[in-house]
């Protein structure tokens, strides 16, 4: 049976009753990011803006946190310029690997995970994924879904999501059919839900993740956001044939069924 989660948009909160709601706890900001020059102080810099206290924000974000997983292209240099402290890690040990590096590194009772390669992010990816869990105590973690562009044209990305993920849910765990976008980079919970369930390795984190909360804590406990239009670099069909396979490997496991 499809399970409907509690569905918001980001214009739903306000940065000042967030502020309010959010009492003594703290928030920190993860950004696992590899080689992403381009965009890494723009996404930093938003935040900060926006939410650090320090930077002239809301105070709503008490840390900005940037895991360097192993990149050549000065992408710590460059989010440690536009105010993010930066955990480097030697190698590229895979998504899943830097955002337990960057938990374990962090200071905060809750978690907002951004990606690094966002060419559009704003403070509102922000207060969108922390509003349902300061507004709900009940809720576990928060994705986000919104609009891919491909190219020139206003849909079509989100390749792996539509062509594997989505398909994979629907078919193994219905329950999770109605997320919308599984592998959303853009997701938030408290420290102690992340903490119980772990991170799968690689590119498989995403889709592991949403399904490990759902089993620990209930498909009923997951909410997601209205981010609007996410604009990004979309990576060539020889990359994703990769992310696919670690997609599937990761939820047939938790289907029980090892690996294809």
């Amino acid at each position: 049976m499809i399970t409907h989660p509690r569905t918001f948009a980001s214009s739903d909160f306000s940065a000042r009753a967030l502020c309010d709601a959010k009492g003594g706890r703290v928030v920190s900001v993860l950004v696992p990011a590899r080689n992403e020059a381009p965009t890494i102080a723009p996404v930093v810099d938003a935040i900060a803006r926006s939410h650090l206290a320090s930077a002239g924000g809301s105070g709503l974000v008490d840390q900005i946190l940037v895991i360097d997983d192993g990149s050549t292209d000065g992408t710590g240099e460059l989010a440690e310029r536009a105010g993010a402290r930066v955990l480097r890690r030697r190698g590229a040990g895979g998504k899943g690997q830097a955002m337990a590096a960057g938990l374990e590194e962090s200071a905060g009772d809750l978690i907002v995970y951004l990606d690094g390669d966002v060419e559009n992010t704003t403070g509102d990816f922000v207060t969108g994924l922390l509003g349902p869990l300061l507004c709900d105590d009940a809720i576990t973690m928060v994705k986000a879904f919104y609009d891919r562009p491909l190219g020139e044209s206003g849909t079509g990305g989100g390749r792996v999501t539509e062509l594997m993920a989505r398909p994979v849910l629907r078919t193994l765990f219905p329950d999770l059919a109605g997320i919308i976008q599984p592998l959303a980079g853009e997701t938030a919970a408290p420290r102690s839900v992340l903490e119980k369930v772990g991170f799968a390795d690689g590119y498989g984190v995403e889709i592991a993740l949403l399904i490990d909360v759902a089993t620990e804590f209930g498909a009923d406990t997951l909410a997601q956001v209205d981010l609007g239009v996410r604009r990004h670099r979309n990576r060539p069909l020889a990359e994703l044939g990769p992310q696919a396979t670690e997609v599937l490997h990761a939820a047939l496991e938790r289907a029980g069924m090892g690996r294809a």
